[in-house]
């Protein structure tokens, strides 16, 4: 990695800053994977090469606010789904027909940590940010700061969706990349499944992603909401309320019944209106990453059209491994 680009993440004062980055980042494991960059094995937890150092960045200078609200989840998990939702619930007071999310794609609104704060700290300046602020993180709960998970009031929530449409989503979704995006590589849905059973692929293993946001919302269900994507599928109108409780805004029996700010937040954040939205058809989240590939399908079950029995019994034997015993779903 190049000086300048290890300079650009860290301030002066850090001790032999490019230099000590340099050398962790050496030492540690690599291998191989969908990226020209390959993975690098962080805290037990394979990450895309070139954002190890924003990994540390955040690590060394996120401070959390007791009104933070991160959300986080394993790719291609319903992210833009659920940061829609909470970017509509935190502001259900703006007027319907000027609502920011029809001009302006979720990830913009509701930036994530390592792919823009710490990407280009230069254009996100977290302390404009109004509060309660709203960012996302595809980061296991490991590499959470600790400011989040024990100095602050701060509060997660966090998606889980079923591995083979994990699966099936981020492959579409890799493939896509790889047309606008030569740095990634395309493949084959064997080549894919063969990486994602590896673990090798950006933030996995997914399965100690989910088991370590599952155990935390166990031991703290005060700070961590797990929510299931199929769950979210069936009742969206009850999982709403619950991400509105949880974060302290409550829907009121008003909203609820009468004034539709409820109905017209679910129509706002539905898979099919954001999809169709102008922005999200023809905009650009980045040079080499089109809205458009945020939204696939949303569907559940869509795995069934793309995985053969062999990589179904393949995932599910690793699900039942890591999962055994501990109350998540085994498929």
């Amino acid at each position: 990695m190049a000086k300048e680009a290890t300079k650009y993440f860290f301030n002066e004062e850090d001790n032999n800053g490019d230099e000590s980055l340099e050398s962790i980042i050496s030492q540690l494991p690599k291998a191989n994977s969908l990226s020209k960059y390959g993975v690098t094995l962080y805290q037990n937890c394979w990450f895309q090469s070139n954002m190890i150092p924003n990994i540390i960045s955040f690590q060394k200078q996120f401070k959390a606010e007791d009104e933070d609200i991160i959300v986080a989840s394993f790719p291609k998990s319903g992210t833009t789904w659920l940061i829609s939702l909470l970017f509509s619930i935190l502001n259900r007071n703006q007027h319907y027909d000027q609502h920011p999310l029809l001009s302006t794609n979720p990830h913009d609104l509701v930036p994530s940590l390592e792919y823009s704060i710490y990407s280009d700290p230069k254009f996100y300046d977290l302390s404009t940010m109004s509060s309660p602020r709203l960012v996302s993180t595809h980061m296991p709960y490991t590499s959470l700061s600790d400011s989040i998970k024990y100095h602050s009031k701060s509060r997660i929530v966090y998606i889980s969706r079923n591995p083979l449409d994990v699966i099936v989503s981020y492959w579409y979704f890799v493939n896509n990349l790889s047309e606008r995006n030569h740095d990634i590589n395309k493949c084959t849905i064997e080549d894919f499944v063969d990486i994602f059973c590896s673990g090798k692929n950006n933030f996995g293993p997914y399965w100690d992603h989910v088991l370590g946001f599952w155990r935390a919302s166990l031991e703290n269900p005060e700070k961590v909401l797990f929510l299931k994507y199929e769950e979210m599928k069936e009742d969206t109108i009850g999982q709403a309320k619950r991400i509105a409780k949880f974060i302290g805004l409550p829907f009121t029996q008003e909203e609820e019944n009468s004034n539709g700010v409820m109905d017209q937040i679910l129509e706002m954040c539905s898979f099919n209106k954001l999809k169709d939205l102008n922005v999200n058809k023809q905009g650009k989240f980045k040079p080499h990453l089109d809205n458009k590939f945020f939204f696939r399908k949303g569907e559940t079950g869509d795995w069934i059209n793309h995985l053969s029995p062999s990589m179904v019994e393949r995932v599910r034997k690793i699900t039942q491994q890591k999962w055994s015993g501990s109350g998540l779903p085994l498929i």
